[in-house]
């Protein structure tokens, strides 16, 4: 919630507040700034660690003394805009114990399921960053494009897919070289997910606000569908049957069936959907609205 400067954490099945934690941090006690103030954060996104230990968020801007240049949604590398920081939250007291520094704006971040890399989506540098687990910093920086976005990896955490959204294509990254090639989607990539069988890929795509499928393993562009305005995020059930989609002008949530890409229900979710996950346990369905609400659906 970065206009409210918190992480807030709730429990999957009662849907009560575990906890609220505040974005404000000590750099100089990371070693990353001489002053001594506390410095406020923006949490746009998060991914849990394998383990569940972890919460990984990403950080849009800082502020404080040296910051005064805040991120913005158009850019470039060129824009010069202050670089930001993932923070990681301890699970077992809800405190921040470790942060990152990465590029500017960044946006999404996920886990490797392996426990080796958390990879954060730098929207303004153009740029993925790769954070060793191990040795506790990033050890790669990989150009993307205009406007890295999505991230997805794979279940042998070897590829990670990486939607740029200014262009026309899917990133794959290598995770064992970090050479990368290339997945010609199409116009403006925005969220992906993968298959639980990592042989099909979702993009939605946000301009025509169509969600496409590919099919990683004829490596081979499949059926396509409209749901809405501004197709933003999207999660996948945990058989792989269903993807739910949110869009963001419409005001709607979409439930698309993946074996021919046909919309079963939208339904009139919140004012600007931005956010969807799949909780497996539950079968719940969990939509962030712009404005700060939470809407929780049953798939049961």
């Amino acid at each position: 919630m970065m206009y409210r400067h918190s992480i807030t954490v709730y429990d999957a099945k009662s849907f009560e507040l575990i906890k609220t934690v505040p974005d404000s941090v000590s750099l100089k006690s990371y070693g990353f700034a001489k002053s001594t103030s506390i410095y406020k954060g923006s949490p746009v996104e998060g991914t849990y660690s394998p383990d569940g230990k972890f919460l990984y968020v990403s950080n849009y801007a800082m502020y404080g003394p040296g910051y005064n240049k805040e991120g913005h949604d158009t850019c470039s590398p060129a824009s010069g805009y202050d670089k930001s920081f993932v923070y990681r939250i301890n699970r077992t007291n809800y405190e921040i114990d470790a942060i990152y520094p990465v590029g500017s704006v960044p946006k999404v971040v996920e886990a490797t399921p392996d426990s080796k890399y958390v990879l954060a989506a730098n929207w303004c540098s153009y740029t993925v960053s790769v954070i060793s687990v191990a040795a506790q910093k990033v050890v790669k920086t990989i150009k993307i494009g205009r406007y890295p976005r999505g991230i997805a990896i794979s279940n042998d955490s070897k590829r990670a897919y990486v939607a740029e959204m200014g262009g026309s294509r899917i990133h794959v990254i290598n995770l064992e070289d970090f050479s990368v090639t290339y997945i010609p989607i199409g116009s403006n990539p925005r969220a992906i997910v993968l298959s639980p069988d990592n042989t099909k890929m979702y993009v939605t795509m946000n301009l025509s606000g169509k969600v496409a499928s590919w099919d990683l393993a004829a490596n081979k562009a499949g059926k396509s569908v409209k749901t809405g305005q501004a197709a933003r995020s999207l999660a996948i059930s945990s058989d792989g049957s269903t993807i739910f989609v949110v869009n963001y002008k419409s005001d709607t949530m979409s439930k698309v069936r993946t074996s021919d890409m046909k919309v079963l229900e939208t339904i009139k979710a919140c004012n600007e959907p931005i956010g969807v996950t799949y909780d497996a346990p539950t079968g719940n369905i969990w939509v962030a609205c712009y404005k700060g609400q939470i809407k929780i659906y049953s798939n049961n």
